[in-house]
């Protein structure tokens, strides 16, 4: 035991006497989830968007503030043609074209259908799809509206009432994209920060030649993993809980779970990203090279993880390959915690799924690591 704790602590003063590494440690991740919560949103807004009134009537014009008073769009001009338009859409000048056909106004009068031309720069599909959805809510508001004003008396009485449906939201009552993002981004800076610590740590005493003196000693391969990995498992801690901090003060993000099963599930999951990080180490020879390989494992982890994209709407061959993401599992976890208030009993399939993770790459890391050169 000595052993260890004498290996750990020349571990904690070799990262404090790096003052390079410090602000890389505590300094940038802390950036990081400042600017990424506010940065990583799906929502839509100031989408430019333009106009053809070919009717030019009080009813086109009504439709057309219906898109000025919405804080989706933003109504930047209008065109006397599909021509000009287009060409303006080509430039990038726009990403919404309305056009009005004649008679649209003669049309409502008559009870007649009439349709509206709506032109949607699609080269982002997700955003183009979301902008479609928009406009369906503003023309079919507008729909009803015109609708019951331009019914008679007889006719209002006779027909049959709207249904409004009421929707309840819960976790996030006031639907602030935030909350549903600083749960998964604290948990993308824990894990890169850990997995790219802990895949150099041990290429670095190789580059400097500090690793054959000390598989020369008498000290267990496990007495050195331990003490190697043990520093950052604790930086980890330590990382989530300045996050959390930040997270409550700045975000406001809620956390309705018990923060103890937050730290419990941590402890499991650090050992994955640790032992990840250790057998990455084992096949490279220099810092870069294990930089790289960490970096494209935590990439395809990231993108894999449901935190940008709903892991329901991948390809079901994608589908399967999360279920070997650990990031998905503490992404999901963090999420159920924080924001649905879960307990131990509604984590426990996930937690299985992680303690075997880490069982399995500690011992490949282990196995791995040749104690003699």
């Amino acid at each position: 035991m000595n052993t260890i704790l004498y290996i750990v602590q020349k571990e904690f003063k070799q990262i404090f006497r790096n003052k390079g590494m410090l602000p890389i440690i505590f300094i940038l991740p802390l950036l990081q989830l400042l600017i990424l919560s506010n940065a990583a949103t799906f929502e839509i807004k100031n989408i430019k968007f333009s106009y053809i009134d070919n009717d030019k009537s009080s009813n086109s014009r009504l439709l057309i503030e219906k898109f000025d008073a919405s804080t989706y769009f933003n109504v930047i001009s209008n065109f006397s043609s599909i021509k000009e338009a287009k060409a303006a859409m080509s430039k990038g000048e726009v990403e919404v074209i309305l056009e009005i056909p004649i008679n649209f106004e003669r049309q409502l009068s008559n009870h007649k259908d009439t349709d509206l031309s709506i032109t949607i720069n699609a080269i982002d599909g997700a955003a183009a799809g979301v902008q479609s959805v928009y406009i369906n809510q503003i023309v079919q508001t507008f729909n009803k509206n015109i609708t019951i004003s331009l019914s008679t008396p007889t006719e209002n009485k006779s027909s049959t009432k709207i249904i409004e449906s009421i929707p309840s939201f819960w976790y996030n009552i006031t639907l602030n994209y935030k909350t549903f993002m600083v749960p998964g981004i604290l948990v993308l800076l824990v894990s890169m920060i850990t997995l790219f610590l802990s895949g150099m740590n041990i290429v670095r005493e190789k580059e400097i030649g500090t690793l054959e003196q000390m598989n020369v000693t008498p000290i267990k391969k496990s007495q050195f993993i331990i003490g190697k990995l043990f520093p950052f498992w604790i930086i980890g801690f330590v990382l989530l809980t300045i996050g959390l901090i930040i997270a409550k003060i700045i975000f406001n993000t809620p956390i309705t779970g018990s923060l103890w099963l937050i730290y419990f599930y941590t402890a499991i999951y650090l050992l994955v990203i640790l032992g990840m990080g250790l057998f990455i180490s084992n096949f490279t020879d220099t810092q870069q090279q294990a930089m790289f390989i960490a970096w494209f494992f935590i990439v395809i982890f990231i993108l894999m993880s449901g935190l940008f994209t709903p892991i329901e709407s991948m390809p079901y061959w994608a589908q399967i390959l999360t279920e070997f993401n650990p990031i998905k599992y503490f992404v999901e976890i963090m999420r159920m915690v924080m924001l649905k208030g879960s307990n131990f009993v509604d984590i426990i399939p996930l937690l299985i799924k992680t303690l075997f993770y880490a069982v399995i790459m500690n011992g490949l890391a282990v196995w791995s690591y040749k104690k003699t050169n």
